[in-house]
This record gives structure tokens, sequence and C-alpha cells, in this order.
């Protein structure tokens, strides 16, 4: 499918949120919850596996170290006694039983993790494609929204499971320090309160540099999206031709790698923070763990244990001490994941006006369009696009808007189609306010090529049947459509006409020209038969004056009962128009028959003349 690519806007970068809290931090872990249900939901057996498999995984090893401890004492008690080898074979057995089984549960662990990455990384981006079809145009033309789309769909795609993974994980630890703890209070109580202390030093530097990282992730979105755009001028069919005859790939190049060596910086910055930080904690818990074992050892020599047990104790201590770690960076982890995430929810949770409208006909059908003192402004703008706007189009006729460009022409069809709502005023279709139409009753009455037609990689066929979803694989009525937008002719030389691939993207991909792309979006209009409204803006652009001209008429001739817009540069075409209106910095400035407004002698005869000079 073709994409249009939106250049960034220039904008300045986003605030950073404020530093870590304790508040801060156990506040957001409310996604935690949302994001188990929404693991849950994609695939409960592996949920349920998964929770089962984690909680084996987390009794399993002290089992071995607690096995480990009798294996020590009987082969030291069958030293002194020159007893049999029977039991100690039996116990290492025993241990090999359950080390085998710890590694089943770990395989059935990254089994499950594996399946349930493809399907709720399939989820999520369902869900944030679902969400981008309930979005209106305004959202799509906002660079603040693109930004908050580009963070939902470069990390938080994967977060989900690795929160989930990093929640279960933090299960299975903590199950195994509990029982790492109940078998080392029999050593000392103290023992397991240095075991757990230990740790935290690293945790909190830990917690506070995931919230820096985020931070930066946040703040440098709108640089993000310019290498993701550059990468698309680079690399893009569509660029390739201007990029290579101006020469600007060197200079496109060398902008990208500049974003890159300031983004790296930061990350260098924070990398080496985290990293220094990190180990001067780290040494924290390394000095604990040779304490608890020079005690342990010490205890040993003073036979008030025996040597099974020391072997036991310094691996428990060694073991909970990585269980420690493990779920303190699971923690510190999780506070990321959750912070990562919201940016999923900030997007899915993106404010949309529910539909209005539940109107399916208007009570005038012969009325047709009325633009009542309509205004508009574009979000974000001051100066109006649009302004006191006054038509009345009835079926049958024909109208031409003519003006500069940005006088207003195409902002007033996505008024008409709705994709905005004017500012002030109002527009009625049979009578009846546009803004009380059902969305879809609306839009099947009226047909729209826009100047930046989409340019779909897919079949011929599937180009035309675009025009009508419900329609969308009939070959009839691709041909039908087809034959009255004149593409049937150039269609039916392709090497499998309908079934053609076009565009460069996929196997055997076709590339038309300029003019037989447009006649496939103009026959894509006459895909919707139930339209009474047609509209074309600048469609013919790319093809020469006769050939605009002769498709016009030929439009023309196939809606004499329908309302037809046409927005042209070329006044051989639009002088065919019943109605003329003149834009000019959104207001209407004239407005006529091609006769009338030539006798006005004013704004368009004086353009009506600038253009006939050129084709003298």
């Amino acid at each position: 499918m073709a994409t249009v690519v939106h250049p960034p806007r220039a904008t300045g970068r986003a605030p950073a949120p404020e530093g870590l809290t304790l508040r801060g931090f156990f506040g957001v872990f409310r996604y935690s919850r949302r994001a188990l249900e929404l693991v849950w939901s994609t695939n409960r057996g592996l949920t349920v596996a998964l929770a089962l498999l984690t909680l084996l995984a987390g009794v399993l090893p002290a089992s071995v170290a607690y096995v480990g401890a009798l294996i020590v004492d009987a082969v030291v008690g069958a030293i002194r006694t020159a007893g049999d080898a029977g039991h100690v074979l039996r116990l290492v057995g025993l241990e090999g039983v359950l080390v085998a089984a710890i590694a089943a549960a770990q395989r059935g662990l990254s089994l499950c993790q594996s399946l349930l990455r493809a399907q709720l990384g399939q989820r999520v981006n369902v869900m944030i494609l679902e969400k981008a079809l309930t979005l209106e145009l305004q959202h799509f033309e906002d660079s603040e929204f693109y930004d908050k789309l580009t963070r939902a769909r470069r990390e938080a795609s994967t977060r989900p499971l690795s929160l989930v993974t990093r929640t279960f994980g933090l299960v299975q630890n903590g199950i195994s320090l509990g029982s790492y703890g109940v078998l080392l209070a029999h050593f000392s109580p103290w023992a397991v309160a240095v075991l757990l202390l230990a740790g935290l030093p690293a945790f909190v530097a830990e917690a506070k540099f995931s919230g820096d990282a985020f931070r930066l992730f946040r703040w440098r979105s709108p640089e993000t999206r310019m290498q993701i755009y550059l990468e698309t001028v680079i690399a893009r069919e569509d660029h390739a031709k201007e990029v290579m005859l101006y020469r600007l790939g060197p200079r496109l190049l060398e902008r990208y790698r500049d974003i890159f060596r300031r983004l790296y910086a930061e990350d260098r910055a924070l990398t080496v923070r985290r990293d220094l930080w990190g180990f001067a904690l780290g040494s924290i818990a390394t000095a604990a763990l040779y304490s608890a074992y020079a005690w342990i050892a010490v205890t040993a020599v003073r036979r008030l244990i025996t040597l099974g047990q020391m072997t036991m104790y310094v691996a428990l201590f060694r073991q909970g001490q990585a269980a420690v770690s493990a779920m303190l960076a699971a923690i510190g982890g999780m506070y990321e994941d959750n912070l990562y995430l919201s940016t999923l929810y900030d997007y899915l949770e993106t404010d949309v006006p529910p539909p209005k409208g539940q109107v399916l006909r208007g009570p005038q059908p012969q009325d047709g369009v009325r633009f009542e003192d309509v205004s508009f402004t574009y979000p974000g703008s001051e100066e109006p696009a649009l302004e006191h706007i006054d038509l009345h189009l009835t079926p049958g006729c024909s109208l031409a808007l003519v003006g500069e460009n940005g006088s207003g022409k195409t902002t007033l069809i996505k008024l008409l189609t709705r994709l905005y709502a004017p500012s002030s005023g109002r527009i009625l279709l049979d009578g009846q306010d546009l803004a009380e139409w059902e969305e879809g009753a609306l839009r099947e009455r009226i047909g729209v090529i826009f100047q930046d037609f989409a340019r779909y990689q897919m079949l011929v066929g599937e180009n035309v049947g675009a025009g009508d979803e419900r329609f969308f694989e009939d070959e009839a009525r691709w041909r039908v459509a087809a034959a009255k937008g004149q593409a049937s002719e150039f269609i039916d030389t392709l090497p499998a006409a309908y079934h053609t691939q076009l565009g460069k993207w996929f196997r055997d991909g076709r590339e038309l020209s300029g003019g037989q792309w447009q006649k496939i979006a103009l026959s894509r209009a006459f895909m919707r038969t139930r339209a009474d409204i047609l509209v074309l803006d600048e469609p013919t652009a790319a093809m020469d004056a006769q050939a605009e001209a002769e498709v016009f008429e030929h439009f023309r001739q196939l809606s004499r009962d329908r309302i037809t817009i046409l927005i042209s540069h070329r006044f051989s075409t639009v002088r065919m128009a019943d109605q003329i209106v003149v834009l000019n910095r959104g207001r209407i400035v004239e407005r006529g028959s091609h006769e009338e407004l030539m006798r006005l002698n004013g704004r368009y005869a004086h353009l009506f003349t600038l253009q006939a000079r050129g084709y003298r």
C-alpha cells in the first residue's frame, strides 16, 4: 500500500518528565495489571503454562541445594565409616532428576515466551492500527501526534510481554528467595537480612537510570522521526529521481549521521553513568557475599555446622544474592517497561469524539449542497483557511474552483467530505446539516479524487476497487468503472490485465505513467455508483491540456444528474463548468459562468488571459 510520508514539522522538544520520586515510581506500575490482562486475553493457555512453569522453576533450585548438602554429608559419612556408596548414588540421581526438571522448566518458559511474543506483538500492532482507523484527519496532520505514534510503534509492541515476563520472573525469583530464606534462617536470620539489603543500592541506581532512559526516549521523538523520514527519502523509489538528479544523497546522509551523533552522545553519557554507578553500588553486594562466605566458613571451622551445610549455605547465599539481584533488576525493568507502555496507552487512549450523526437521508433531496457562512481555521493556526463561504449546488450542476495555491480550494473539499468540521457556519446536504449525517451514508454519497491520490502497491483491479470497499474484489465492477475512467484501454495491454501488480515494492510490479495513474484514480471514483457528488481535485495534472479536456468532458457526460466539483489550474477545462468560483485567501472574490466572469474583467479574466498567452 502506498504511504503518504509527512515530513516532520519544526517543533520544539516535548518537555521531559519530572525526576524519579517514590510516588512516581510506584504509580507507574498502574500499567502492569493492564499488561497482564492483555497477555491473558491473547492466549490463556500459554499464560497458565507460563505461570505453572515459573512456579516450578522457582521451587526447584532450593531443592537442588538441599540435596547437594545431603550428598556432601553422605560422602563424608561414608568415608568416615567406610560404608556403602548406594545412598550417595541415590542422592546424586535425585539431584540429576531435579536439575533436568529445572532445565525442562526453563526450556518450557522460553517456548511459552517465544510463542506469546509473536502473538502479542501482532495483537498490539493490530490494536495500534485499529486505533488509527478511528482517528480524524487532524490527528495525522499534527506533529505531536506523530511523535506519540512513533513512540508507540517503536517500543510498546514488545513491552507488554517484557513486562509480563519480568513479572513472572519476579515471582519465580521470589519463590526461590523464599525457599532459600527458609533454609538460611536455620543458620541465622541475620544472613537473610544481609541477603535482602545488600542489593538495594544497585536497585535504586537502576530505577533512576531507567527513568532517565525513558525521558531521553520521549524527548527525542522529533529527531527519531526525522531519521525515519530521511531513510524514506534516501531509500524510496518515489524520491530517488530527485535525490539522484540534485545530488541530495550525501547531504541528506550527513544530516542523518549528525542526528545519530547527537543521539549517540546522549546515549553514551547515560550508559557510562549507569554502568559506573552500577559497578560501584554492585560492589556492596559482592562485599556482602564474601563477608557471608567468611562467616559461614568460620562457623564450619568451629564445627557448629557440617561441611555439607556449609556448602549448602554458601550456595544458598550465592544463589539467593543472584535471585535478589534478578528481582531488583526485574522491578527496575518493570518500572522501565511501564514507562514505555504508558506511551502505548497514551496513543490508544487518544481522545476521539464519537460520531454523532445518525441521519441516513435528508428531507430535501433536490436541494443539493449548501455552504452557509462557513469559516474554518486549521488547529494550531491563527489565520483562517476559509472565511464566510456561501455556496449552493443543485443536482446536475458543475462547479469549478479557481485560485492560487493556498487559497482554500482543497480545504473546502475537506469540509464537504467531513474530514474536518467548520469552525463556524454549517454545510447542508439535502437540507440536513452534515454533522447530523451518519458517516458511512454521507461518504457513500461523495466520490473524490484528491491531487495526492493514493497509488496502492496492489493489483490494478484492487486499485480501482478501492473506490468502494464493498466491491473491492468484484472484477465485473472493476471493468465498468475502468471503462468510465478511460483506463480500460491501457489496462488490457498489461501482462495480467486487472491482476497485474502495480508499483516496484513487490515482485513483477509494473510502474504506470502519471497520466495512467490518474485514470486509475478517476476509475476509482466511478466505483461509487451511489455517489451523486463527484469531486476532482487536480486529478489530471499529469495529462496534457487536450487529454484533460477530453477526460473532463467525458466525466461531465457521465455525471449529468450529479453535482460535480472541479479544481484545476487549466482554464480551458474550467470554462466548461456551469459555475466558477474564484477564491483568494479563503474568501470568494468572484463567481459566475465563464462568460460572466470574462465580462466582469476581474481576477478570473486576468488569470485566463495570462494563461491564454502561453498557448499562442
